[in-house]
């Protein structure tokens, strides 16, 4: 198959893009450095000819309210309409669980604004919904701090790792359409406030976490089911032990 990734060069892109390759399939790894560009459109057609499976996992540049919105929604409409005028038979995207939960949250008004448009388009899809990434426990650490202190709630996450994350998308881009959103999870549920605590430990970092029932992520006030999955979710195999390891061995 030709199978064309949106943000191929990126964090979950890239892993992505190896898997399926080993598989055997033809893959294009779109982004705006190859001459791919959602926004404006610039060589969506030629990128798409012939193409049966889209992969969405370009990601905002911009956390900022309006900027995210923008970019969801343009480059989600752009996309589908190309997909469309080529034919494609399958669409997917990877989003985010607790996205509708967490609408105080400009970044998950744009993740829905993006799904709402993928549901209406017609194309064949699957909306993969994952936790949060072990991988950006450091940036959600940096969003809290200040000073030496790190404020974060207490809600429950279940965090997973990059590649099972990569093994999934792999999975559901050789898979028949869903035509519904599935769910993808790490395997250990945590307190988010202990959770980074244990990770800035290992890491030697000297901030202390402080949990606080009103700190924000991303804009939204958490409870404990706001970013976990209770919906049958599949489960990646790497516990947060596992992963900081390997980390650790990379750098």
């Amino acid at each position: 198959m030709k199978i064309i990734v949106i943000g191929g060069t990126g964090l979950i892109g890239s892993k992505t893009v190896e898997r399926l390759r080993k598989r055997g399939h033809e893959v294009i790894a779109a982004s705006p450095n190859s001459g791919v560009n959602t926004i404006t459109g610039e060589g969506l057609a030629e990128a798409l000819a012939g193409a049966q499976v889209v992969l969405d996992l370009a990601n905002s540049p911009s956390f900022e309210d309006k900027a995210v919105l923008e970019f969801f929604e343009t480059s989600g409409r752009n996309l589908l309409a190309a997909e469309k005028a080529a034919g494609v038979k399958h669409h997917i995207a990877l989003s985010v669980v607790g996205t509708e939960r967490l609408q105080e949250s400009g970044y998950f008004r744009g993740k829905l604004a993006q799904e709402k448009l993928i549901r209406a388009s017609g194309i064949p899809y699957t909306i993969v919904h994952s936790t949060q990434f072990m991988e950006f426990l450091n940036g959600i650490a940096q969003s809290g701090t200040v000073g030496l202190t790190v404020r974060l709630s207490p809600a429950y996450v279940q965090p997973i790792a990059s590649d099972d994350v990569a093994d999934a998308m792999a999975d559901v881009a050789l898979s028949a359409p869903a035509n519904k959103t599935i769910e993808i999870s790490g395997p250990e549920r945590a307190r988010l406030s202990d959770l980074v605590a244990r990770y800035l430990k290992a890491m030697n970092d000297p901030r202390t976490v402080e949990a606080d029932a009103e700190a924000r992520y991303f804009g939204a006030r958490l409870n404990d089911q706001s970013l976990v999955s209770d919906d049958n979710p599949r489960l990646g195999s790497i516990t947060f032990e596992e992963w900081f390891a390997k980390s650790a061995e990379s750098k």
